[in-house]
């Protein structure tokens, strides 16, 4: 029906998206996970700058010769995702954003929010955002068992991704999409969601659940994604 490529946030790689990627496959669609450069079984020497991302998104599309694609980031990959679906052009069919930072021209994914403490922890961590802690992950709807997963499952994030700037030709609000926002991490979204969802081409839809809905809520938010692009 609809190919999707689907890319997690900071630490993680293709292999969150697992229970998602099942249900969405057993809906028809074919599915693309897809692990960053420097994460997961991508680590590497040296680290990936925010350009690399982009690329890894761009080459894949390309590579495998999708057309009508849905981009989905979560969290931190909604920036390359972002600059991704301006660049890929007429092959882009939506972009469903989860809980996920904006790209918008000129801004990293630390620009607008408090970030003083995960500048110092990059320095701290030669170069790395460490991974969350269990004690982290509490009040987002997750169990013992999904906590373990997400921690044991995560690697140090490249720090250069998340400092340097997202390049956008043109606004993300002119393509259409689909926000995701999961209501135990914030009631509504903020900041450049609020002001990409004024656009008549972006619509929004909430979770009654934390920040990692892959791990939480897989079947629910992999119905989302399904009606994404099957609702009249």
């Amino acid at each position: 029906m609809t190919d999707f490529v689907l890319v997690a946030g900071a630490w993680l790689g293709a292999w969150a998206w697992d229970e998602v990627a099942v249900e969405m496959r057993a809906a028809g669609h074919d599915v693309h996970p897809l692990t960053l450069s420097g994460l997961a079984e991508k680590q590497k020497v040296p680290a990936p700058g925010q350009w690399t991302h982009v690329e890894d998104i761009v080459e894949a599309v390309e590579h495998l010769d999708l057309r009508d694609v849905v981009l989905v980031g979560h969290s931190y990959s909604g920036v390359p995702v972002g600059q991704a679906a301006v660049r890929i052009g007429d092959r882009l069919k939506r972009v469903v954003l989860v809980d996920a930072n904006v790209a918008v021209d000129g801004d990293s994914f630390l620009s607008g929010w408090p970030s003083d403490e995960v500048r110092a922890a990059i320095v701290r961590n030669d170069g790395s955002w460490p991974p969350l802690t269990a004690a982290d992950c509490a009040g987002q709807g997750l169990t013992d068992e999904q906590i373990a997963r997400f921690v044991d499952g995560s690697t140090p994030h490249p720090g250069a991704t998340l400092t340097e700037p997202a390049v956008m030709p043109r606004p993300l609000g002119e393509v259409p999409g689909t926000y995701v926002k999961c209501l135990l991490d914030g009631e509504e979204p903020w900041g450049a969601a609020a002001e990409l969802l004024r656009s008549d081409r972006w619509e929004l839809v909430n979770m009654d659940t934390g920040h990692w809905p892959m791990f939480s809520r897989p079947h629910d938010l992999a119905r989302i994604l399904h009606e994404s692009v099957t609702a009249p």
